[in-house]
This record gives C-alpha cells, sequence and structure tokens, in this order.
C-alpha cells in the first residue's frame, strides 16, 4: 500500500496520546490506508505494544502528563529500535521540541491532525530530511499574474479628483492666507506709528524733568548772576552726564549762552564738549518766549525745533528764577532729531522719517534718504486735520525693498502740532479677497469633500469586500482551523491576497515553530540577523572579525553564596539580578550574548549594524557605570530585606574579535569568540580586590573612548599580565563622573516591584 507522492507506506501504527478524542483525527487517516493502527494513553500500554506489535510509525505527545513521553522514547529504543517516531504537540513548545530532536525523534506534527499535514511529516520523518523546527519546506510558488493593477483602480479617480482640489485650493486658500498677511501687515504697521508717537511723548516729558531739574539746582542762580563759567559748568555737567542728555544750553537775561554742553549721539555720555558766547538760540521764536516771560495754559516752558545746517534738534526751554522770583536767564535741552529717530526705529523695527511742517524730510532711518519724497502739503494739512478720525498711507521703493508707510502728527506741549511722524515697513503680503471669495471657498471645499466620501465609499467597497472575507478566514486560522480557504478569483492584488493567504495556511504549522525558535532563544538584534540568515537559504551565520567592545560581569562568592540557599532561592535571585542589568545593557545598544550561571557576557558595536570602536567602547563604559548604581540600589533593597548583597565584578575591554554563528543546522548559536573576550574574563577578575561593586578597563578601551574619556573618572592600576598574554596590559579602575540618575530610576522601580511581590 502506498500513500501520495509514492512513499511507502507504514503497516503498524502505534499511537501515544494523552487525549483519544483529539487522536482520532490521526488513527482515521491510517485506518483509512488500511494500517494496523494501536492507541496507548499510558506509558505502561505504549511500551507494551511496541514489544508486542513492533511499529514501523510511532506517534508521541509531547504535551503528556510529567515526563512520560521522555520515558516512552526511551522505552522505544529498547523495544522497537527500528521504528520511525513522529512528536505530536497542540500549541508551540520549543523547549520540549528541541529535547525530542536531542533524544532522536525524526520529526514533527502539529495539531489540527489534517491529511495534508500528516501526510507531510510522514514523508519528512520517512526521508530523513531537515525538520521544520530549523528549516521549512519551502516549494516554489507560482503567483498569478496581476492584469488590471489595483493602483490603477484608486489611483486614476484620486488623482483627477486631487488635481481639481488642487488647483481650487491653491488658488482660494492662498487669496485667503495672503490676506491674513495683509491685516496682520496693516496692523503691525499701525501700532509701529501709534508707538513712534508715544515715544515722542515720553521723550518730551524726560527731557522736560531735566529742564525742571537744571533750573532749580541750589547756586545756579548765583553763577549766573555773578557770570561764573566755571560754576555753572561744575553745577550743570553732573546733571548732563547723569541723565545721557546730547545738549544743555544756560543763556542770561539777554540770551548769551553763559554754557553751552555738547555730546554727540553715539557718544559714551561721558565726553562733553563746553563753549559759551554763543547767542543764535535766542533768535528763536519759542526761546524769546521763555526770556521775556510769556506763559500759557501749559505753563511757562515752551518747546519747538532749532534748525541748523548739520542737523535739526527738538529742544525744550524753560526760565532760571533768582531766590527774590527775578527772571535771570532760561536753561535749554535739546536732542538731535536724528538721534531720536533711530532711537524709535530700535524700539519699534519699524523706520522712522520725521517730516516738517513744510512737508520736508528732518530726519530718516531709511538708508536711502532720498528715495523719500517730501509730503505735500495737502497731505500735511489732512494728517494735522483728521488725525482723530483716519490715517493717511503710502507706498514708496527705497532701493531694493517695497515699503509701506503711515502717517502721524508730531505733536508738543499738549497739542501743538510742529510736523508730521512716518512710519515704514516693507511690504510682505498679496491682494486681499472679498468675502465672496471666502464662501467660495467654503463650498468648494465642502462640494470636494462630498465628492471624495462618495467616490470613496464606492471603491472601499470593492477592496474590503474580499479583504473582510480573508479577515474572517484569519480568525478561523487563529482557533485552530487549517482548513479555511478564501476566494482568489479577482485579477487584481486582493485576488494575489487570496491566493497567497491560501498558501500560507498550508504553511503555517511549519511556520509557527520556525518564528517560536527565533523569538524564544535569541534577542531581537539577533533574531533579525538570523532571520535574514535563514531567508537567504544560508542557515550559518558567516563569521567576521571586527573590532567591537566586551563587557563580562561576574558575581563575587556566588558558589559558596549557593551552597547555602536552596535552588529555588538562588534562581529567584539570579532572574532578579539580570532583570535589573539587562535592560541597561539594551538600553545603551548593547546586546547580551549569553548567561553561563551568575556570570553575563555582552557586546557592543556589532549589532544591529557595526559601529567605530570609539562608539562601542563609550556606550559601553556609560552602560558599565549604570550597572554600578543599579547594583547599588539593588543590594541596598537586598539589604533592607535581609539578604546578602551580590558583589559585583565588571570588565570591559575592547579589540578584535569574530562574531557569527556557532554551532549546528539544528542548534544554532550566534556569539563572540577570541582573544578579546578571553581577556575581557580576567579583567572582571581581577576587580576582587576592590571587595566592593567595581568595573576594570583596559588600556585598549580608554584608547577607544578618546576625547570622551574625559566623561569618566579614571584610576589607573597599573600593568599586569594575563595568562597566555606575553606583554602587559594597563588597567584602569572605572568610576562616574556624570549623573546617571534619570535613566537607572525604571531599572530601580522594576527591581523595587519584583522585590515587593
Amino acid at each position: 500500500m502506498v500513500i501520495h507522492g509514492h512513499q511507502p507506506m507504514h503497516e503498524k501504527i502505534l499511537i501515544f496520546h494523552s487525549n483519544k478524542d483529539r487522536a482520532r483525527p490521526l488513527a482515521a487517516y491510517f485506518s483509512r490506508k488500511g494500517a494496523s493502527v494501536w492507541f496507548a494513553d499510558e506509558l505502561h500500554k505504549a511500551v507494551a505494544l511496541a514489544q508486542a506489535n513492533q511499529p514501523d510509525l510511532v506517534f508521541v505527545d509531547l504535551h503528556a502528563e510529567g515526563s512520560q513521553w521522555v520515558d516512552v522514547l526511551n522505552g522505544l529504543r529498547v523495544e522497537a529500535p527500528g521504528c520511525t517516531v513522529i512528536a505530536t504537540t497542540h500549541h508551540p513548545d520549543v523547549r520540549k521540541e528541541m529535547q525530542a530532536r536531542e533524544a532522536g525523534v525524526d520529526g514533527f506534527l502539529r495539531e489540527p491532525f489534517t491529511n495534508e499535514w500528516i501526510e507531510r511529516a510522514t514523508k519528512r520523518a520517512v526521508r530523513g530530511g531537515t525538520p521544520s523546527l530549523i528549516k521549512p519546506v519551502q516549494p516554489s510558488v507560482d503567483l498569478p499574474r496581476v492584469r488590471m493593477p489595483m493602483s490603477l483602480k484608486i489611483t486614476v479617480p484620486y488623482a483627477l479628483l486631487a488635481l481639481v482640489f488642487a488647483m481650487g485650493a491653491i488658488y482660494l486658500v492662498s487669496r485667503y492666507v495672503f490676506e491674513s498677511l495683509r491685516d496682520r501687515f496693516t496692523a503691525q504697521l499701525v501700532d509701529s506709528g501709534v508707538l513712534a508717537a508715544d515715544w515722542m511723548v515720553q521723550e518730551e516729558n524726560r527731557m522736560l524733568e531735566t529742564v525742571r531739574l537744571v533750573a532749580n539746582i541750589q547756586g545756579l542762580d548765583e553763577a549766573i548772576l555773578a557770570g561764573d563759567t566755571t560754576r555753572i559748568q561744575e553745577i550743570v555737567l553732573p546733571v548732563a552726564m547723569n541723565y545721557n542728555e546730547e545738549a544743555i544750553d544756560i543763556l542770561n537775561a539777554s540770551g548769551v549762552s553763559l554754557l553751552t554742553l555738547r555730546n554727540s549721539p553715539s557718544g559714551s555720555g561721558m565726553d562733553f564738549q563746553s563753549t559759551w558766547g554763543d547767542t543764535s538760540l535766542a533768535q528763536n521764536t519759542f526761546i524769546q518766549q521763555v526770556l521775556g516771560g510769556a506763559q500759557d495754559a501749559q505753563g511757562d516752558k515752551f518747546a519747538g525745533v532749532v534748525r541748523s545746517e548739520r542737523d535739526s534738534q527738538f529742544v525744550i526751554a524753560g526760565p532760571i528764577y533768582s531766590q527774590q522770583g527775578e527772571r535771570i536767564g532760561a536753561v535749554v535741552v535739546g536732542r538731535s532729531l536724528l538721534a531720536m529717530v533711530q532711537a524709535i526705529r530700535q524700539d519699534t523695527l519699524a523706520h522712522i522719517t520725521v517730516y516738517a511742517i513744510d512737508g520736508n524730510p528732518a530726519a530718516t532711518t531709511l538708508l536711502f534718504s532720498e528715495d523719500i519724497s517730501p509730503l505735500a502739503g495737502s497731505h500735511v494739512v489732512q494728517v494735522l486735520a483728521q488725525q482723530d478720525q483716519t490715517s493717511l498711507m503710502r507706498e514708496f521703493q527705497s532701493g531694493s525693498a517695497s515699503y509701506a508707510e503711515i502717517f502721524g502728527p508730531w505733536e508738543i506741549r499738549g497739542g501743538q502740532d510742529v510736523g508730521v511722524i512716518g512710519s515704514a515697513l516693507a511690504q510682505n503680503f498679496l491682494a486681499r479677497p472679498t468675502l465672496v471669495t471666502r464662501l467660495q471657498l467654503a463650498g468648494f471645499v465642502l462640494m470636494v469633500f462630498f465628492g471624495v466620501i462618495f467616490l470613496g465609499i464606492i471603491v472601499a467597497h470593492q477592496i474590503t469586500s474580499p479583504l473582510s472575507k480573508v479577515v474572517q478566514a484569519s480568525v478561523l486560522v487563529a482557533q485552530g482551523n487549517f482548513e479555511v480557504k478564501v476566494p482568489s478569483k479577482s485579477n487584481d492584488e486582493v485576488g494575489v491576497l487570496g491566493y497567497a493567504f491560501n498558501y500560507m495556511v498550508s504553511g503555517l504549522q511549519e511556520g509557527f515553530i520556525y518564528r517560536d525558535i527565533l523569538g524564544r532563544t535569541v534577542s531581537p538584534e539577533v533574531r533579525e540577523a538570523l532571520r535574514q540568515s535563514f531567508a537567504s537559504g544560508d542557515l550559518r551565520l558567516e563569521g567576521q572579525n571586527t573590532v567591537a567592545t566586551v563587557l563580562m560581569s561576574d558575581v563575587r562568592g556566588f558558589t559558596a553564596l549557593s551552597e547555602r540557599e536552596e535552588p529555588t532561592t538562588i534562581l529567584n535571585w539570579l532572574n532578579e539580578y539580570f532583570r535589573v542589568l539587562v535592560p541597561i545593557i539594551t538600553a545603551h545598544g548593547g546586546v547580551v550574548d549569553k548567561f553561563e550561571g551568575d556570570a553575563m557576557l555582552a557586546f557592543f558595536g556589532i549589532l544591529p549594524k557595526p559601529t567605530p570602536p570609539e562608539e562601542s567602547a563609550f556606550h559601553a563604559c556609560c552602560a558599565a557605570v549604570e550597572m554600578l548604581k543599579a547594583l547599588n540600589e539593588l543590594n541596598q533593597i537586598r539589604a533592607a530585606r535581609g539578604e546578602p548583597a551580590l558583589i559585583t565584578g565588571i570588565g570591559v575591554n575592547t579589540g578584535e574579535l569574530t562574531a557569527g554563528g556557532l554551532g549546528t543546522a539544528d542548534r544554532l548559536n550566534y556569539t563572540i569568540i577570541g582573544d578579546t573576550v578571553n581577556s575581557t574574563q580576567r579583567l572582571q577578575e581581577s576587580s576582587r580586590e576592590f571587595g566592593e561593586n567595581g568595573v576594570v578597563i583596559s588600556e585598549y578601551t580608554l584608547e577607544a573612548l578618546a576625547g570622551r574619556r574625559g566623561q569618566f573618572r579614571l584610576m589607573p592600576l597599573g600593568e599586569q599580565s594575563f595568562k597566555g598574554k606575553r606583554e602587559l596590559i594597563w588597567l584602569y579602575r572605572l568610576m562616574p563622573v556624570f549623573d546617571t540618575e534619570r535613566p537607572t530610576r525604571p531599572v530601580r522601580r522594576a527591581a523595587e516591584k519584583v522585590l515587593e511581590k
């Protein structure tokens, strides 16, 4: 009798299973083929049946109670040494499957026991091929050709709709956006004009305070009556320096300058030039009003603009009285208009221009002042007459920039107009859309929105209908039904998806075993490297020589400690210990290679991709320092619980090593070997003399740290020789100088949580 594939059919079948109902499909399959089938659910029955019938094929349940399946395998070696053994499981259990492989199992079969899987497992066991635990059978599959790509079904209508939407949106939204920019620009321009006017008022008040201060200085009247210029300078100069005034004049009753102090607007405020005898100020009308004792509603002080060939100044004058109340002179405080507009420019970030009453520019902060055209007389009248109702604006070109300028009145002494102040900003806006445009934008967006929804519903239905069937089938597969199929009749990617899904189900059992190995026995980085290696058909990861950093840790005196405690207690301590340290290594890019009792080996700079030695050495040292902190915290918790401290020595070494797959096709381990690894072990052993947790690094790691060695505190331990090495190696004790408290807090909380349990 034969089965499909023209392989010899086993005529005697023995099934050892803990659940007869679940094994019934397996027995029924071979019964239909005409084979003799015996079933046993106990150890002694299975051994007796094997001895009496000498079966050709035996199925052994790995989930039998206790270790009965191991005893069955041992009994089969004695009673039926020539039989073929297939191990059965109803859920992935890599540990037991690997133990079964070591015990001589020829193949594996995962529930549910379908005809296809039974036949495949039987063929593989008879041929003695590579078990599915390591390398699944991957026959070539010819996927159907895509005649109408799904990308065209979705892209074409949505591309047309998106094109129309984009064109309309660009036109309408751009207008809306630039309208907002125009409004913001206008608001900024108005604000700058208001700030400029307020600044001029504040400056006038400040200068007025200086006039009052100087006029009332004790002794000034006597010096003026005596004509003592030196005494006047001694009195007035400190005020000019303290208040950083640009110009102060002291006039006698005839308008002759007894003292003229001048300081450049760009000066330090400490270097004043003094002169006397000048009569030019007395020629100004508002100065004559002060000397003549004129008064108005604002008082006896007057202000105005004094023009000269060099520049124009804004000045405030006030009378000086003797102790008897007689008017004996005047004090005049002034500041150049150029200095004032430059100061306003710094405060408002706008370009400021002061225009005289006749409309001509008196001072400006614009670089190309010749580009500023005078204001027409009608415009000056308009600005001064309608200052409370509206503001005049104009545009002009200066250099390569286009400016908009807003005008406001320059008022002094509470309402006297002496000129116009212009504030200018560079333009960066476009035209303003109307309210109709906004409505058009809203209507267009709504129309496109509902159009997209309508078209999306139609297209989505064509896609999601077959996908829903795939989802439903996936749920059935997750529940263990490997007989499910999905229709694959369409000629697009969805049809190919259904075809591929059906093929996936046929290989899912072997895929579970394959993924389970990679998911449980190695770190994520190594898992990815192994996955790529298996995908390429290379079962062994090729060894590679590289320069990396190795970290090794070991608990001091742990052997003696283990002899005094129960094995379960020791196991709990180690699990707790490694739960604290392993996340630190992983957080710094390290990969834990192996655990050997209380010792741990890790490497930096190889996976997931090679890094320079300076990077691997730095991250390894950072991890070692953080491990010290975590160990100190863990030992404090252990001490509070009355448990002995776990004193740990850590060695860090950088050098050339070989990394790759080590083992056989069915037992492969990614690891590192070489003299660097051996030296690291001897490094950590040298930390025994510390009597506490400590880290020892080699001179090679120190050299690799390069400019980063300043981030650590290093204590030289001298040169030491190691067994098997001729040259002496400098060793250093590594201690931290930077705060690593924050990274260790999660680890500490995790350790405390474990300890509380």
